[in-house]
């Protein structure tokens, strides 16, 4: 099953896919561009991880002073950073380098504590496509984001799906890509992660509860390139979906 929330007539509601849209649980069926895409679910913390693809810390070596992969890069992004499907994220106008990364996000059903890798994935409720964009203008080196880097309004994009872990049987066996103004720059798949879903929940509920709602976003492949005011950008996982947004100057966001 996979869901979607969404602002119209002046109320949230939950809709379901349709062949002409979107259809509301009254039955009512409206286009996708008849309606302001929010987050997929409501989230409460959001968890997200560097560096954690083989091909990407490659992709960063000359950058990268130190890198290891004995214990995965966790860090927290503020709510205020997420929006929905179609939404605007700004771009400042001072940067010179800011880029996408699609995403695998791993949304938790049931709370967890101190679970073990192989019990992992039954804490899952679901999935859903993360564009979790970058200014690398900001980082205080190449392996620990600041809070200027990751927690930018408007700068995670979530959506379009919830889509229900009992549809991804592995999700160590998606394949990523993004396109920007429909050319093709990055391409991954989810077996490459240096840490598994199920080992990075392990490793998370290890000295913290995930309770429902919170959000793991599982970092992303090579591939990353600067993007600019205009630019749409489509962050795609093959069976969670396909997730668009376009950049903006950041006077124009608000």
């Amino acid at each position: 099953m996979r869901t979607a929330r969404i602002a119209w007539a002046g109320a949230v509601h939950t809709a379901v896919p349709h062949a002409d849209g979107l259809q509301l649980p009254d039955g009512t069926v409206l286009a996708e561009t008849d309606v302001v895409w929010l987050p997929p679910i409501e989230p409460g913390t959001l968890i997200a991880l560097g560096l954690n693809y083989a091909d990407h810390v490659k992709e960063l070596s000359k950058e990268l002073s130190s890198t290891s992969s004995e214990e995965p890069l966790a860090f927290l992004k503020t709510v205020s950073s997420v929006i929905g499907h179609r939404g605007r994220t700004p771009r400042p106008v001072d940067v010179k380098f800011m880029h996408y990364e699609c995403e695998l996000a791993v949304v938790i059903g049931r709370t967890a504590r101190r679970v073990k890798a192989a019990d992992a994935l039954a804490h899952v409720a679901g999935y859903t496509v993360a564009n979790d964009y970058a200014v690398r203008d900001h980082l205080e080196n190449w392996y620990r984001p600041n809070l200027r880097v990751k927690n930018r309004d408007g700068g995670t994009v979530l959506g379009p799906w919830l889509v229900s872990a009992d549809e991804v049987p592995d999700p160590q066996a998606l394949a990523l890509r993004t396109r920007v103004n429909g050319v093709l720059t990055q391409q991954g798949l989810t077996s490459n992660m240096i840490h598994s879903v199920a080992a990075l929940i392990e490793y998370l509920s290890g000295f913290m509860t995930l309770q429902p709602g919170d959000i793991i976003l599982t970092g992303t492949p090579e591939g990353v390139v600067n993007v600019n005011r205009g630019d749409v950008v489509e962050t795609e996982i093959d069976g969670i979906g396909t997730l668009v947004n376009t950049l903006v100057n950041a006077l124009e966001a608000t």
